[in-house]
């Protein structure tokens, strides 16, 4: 038996929850270093808070995507995962601007911290399944497109996200002004139609996609449906698993940890520096205009690389065919690389919108090509767990960026934040350089 071949539309509505998904990340991503200095966070702490995000993924994906293997019922194998973690995460993208709300029980910046962990852990139980759901679909020659409109999608949900608090305020005349200690209406409001959009895009995925069962796959696949039926399963056989990850998994992981680190500091650190290095801010402003300005900025310099994104993602597959994945993907870093070391140099910040151009094309590939060439070297009853388990080389190094970005902004970089992003563009560089070591078993190039 053979997997049935999916029409675009088909594709595109299996992943369109990616869409909200994103847009909610795109949110917390442009805004969360923002509303922790509001409510009293130092830059220098900012990458600790920021740990919470890759801590959360470390602990949750693995264990989703084992149990989303092993699950089947009347709504399906991966879909109740991402419909549950759709509502945990709409509630903390509520309620995080508003932590000032519970101050009668809670400082402020623990109430948001908290709520970023109630939202980084609740979209990594969303997003693990959606990549799994793609692997199990989609036959050999349609998996590098399923994953290329999956990130079209992530794009341009990432673009609204990221521009909407700049067009709330300067196209509809929301006020991006609030007292000290308080975050601007512009930033709650675009929360709330965040949270509503996640729900929605998570829906139409719902209720538009069939999932294959168990026995299906297997038989796609002329396996059994366990290696050994007596034996039952356990959580700890994650373990037994991580140690029998596929060659090609081992060789992605440096080229996954090199692309997340760079990255992790980006998304930290890009509003600090940019209030620093363009507009001139001192390190300590965390409430003037011109910081709110700037914030809103990067929330339309993030839109700028995640639209770039969308659209370099559907000429993804046709650039792989012709020169294959690997190759894809090594020039597509080199690019990235280039536009985050060239933000240093950038004369206003118009011209940053130049290096946000670069970088959309190395998240484009990011998102796509490793687990493009990943899916192919896995077995189908194991594709949610080795997708989880692929997320620990995304993690990791963000939990240690998270760890030595603050200290190395504050004592070696003298708390000039425009360096963090300078090391992530040196990082971006070492992870286009490890492609060459990855062994792509199932790529179709067409000359």
């Amino acid at each position: 038996m053979e997997k049935r071949r999916l029409s675009f539309w088909e594709i595109w509505n299996m992943s369109f929850g990616f869409l909200g998904i994103q847009m909610g990340f795109a949110l917390q991503n442009a805004n969360a270093s923002r509303i922790l200095q509001i409510f009293g966070a130092d830059v220098h702490e900012l990458s600790w808070f920021w740990i919470i995000a890759p801590l959360m993924g470390l602990v949750v994906q693995p264990v989703i995507g084992h149990y989303s293997d092993k699950t089947w019922g009347r709504f399906g194998r991966r879909k109740p995962y991402f419909l549950v973690g759709a509502i945990l995460a709409s509630v903390g993208l509520i309620l995080m601007p508003q932590a000032d709300l519970f101050i009668a029980f809670l400082p402020a910046l623990w109430v948001g911290a908290g709520m970023l962990m109630i939202m980084d852990a609740s979209f990594n139980i969303a997003m693990e399944p959606f990549r799994a759901l793609v692997g199990d679909n989609l036959r050999t020659d349609q998996r590098t497109l399923g994953f290329s409109v999956q990130t079209a999608l992530i794009g341009f949900g990432a673009v609204i996200g990221s521009w909407l608090p700049y067009a709330l305020t300067n196209w509809f005349g929301v006020s991006n002004e609030a007292t000290e200690g308080t975050v601007p209406f512009n930033l709650v409001l675009s929360f709330i139609i965040g949270a509503i959009i996640l729900i929605i895009s998570i829906l139409v995925t719902v209720t538009t996609t069939k999932e294959y069962s168990p026995e299906e796959l297997a038989s796609f696949d002329n396996e059994t449906l366990e290696e050994n039926p007596d034996k039952k399963s356990s959580l700890l056989d994650i373990f037994e698993d991580f140690k029998k990850m596929p060659d090609t998994m081992r060789q992605l992981s440096w080229v996954q940890f090199f692309s997340w680190f760079g990255l992790f500091g980006m998304w930290v650190f890009a509003t600090p520096a940019i209030a620093q290095h363009v507009y001139g801010l001192s390190y300590t402003d965390s409430s003037s205009a011109a910081f709110q300005d700037a914030g809103d900025w990067v929330g339309i310099l993030f839109g700028v690389y995640n639209l770039v994104s969308a659209f370099y993602a559907f000429a993804l597959p046709r650039i792989a065919k012709k020169v294959g994945r690997k190759k894809t993907h090594a020039i597509s870093l080199l690019i990235g690389g280039i536009g985050l070391l060239s933000i240093y140099i950038m004369p206003d910040k118009n011209w940053l919108i130049v290096s946000m151009i670069a970088v959309g094309i190395a998240w484009a590939s990011i998102l796509a090509m490793p687990y493009a060439i990943l899916a192919g070297s896995i077995s189908p009853k194991k594709m949610g767990v080795y997708m989880g388990i692929f997320n620990f080389f995304i993690v990791i190094p963000q939990i240690i960026n998270a760890l030595i970005g603050g200290p190395l902004v504050k004592y070696v970089y003298s708390n000039h934040a425009v360096f963090a992003l300078i090391t992530s563009g040196i990082s971006f560089l070492i992870a286009a350089a490890l492609v060459s070591k990855v062994k792509d078993v199932d790529d179709i190039i067409k000359e």
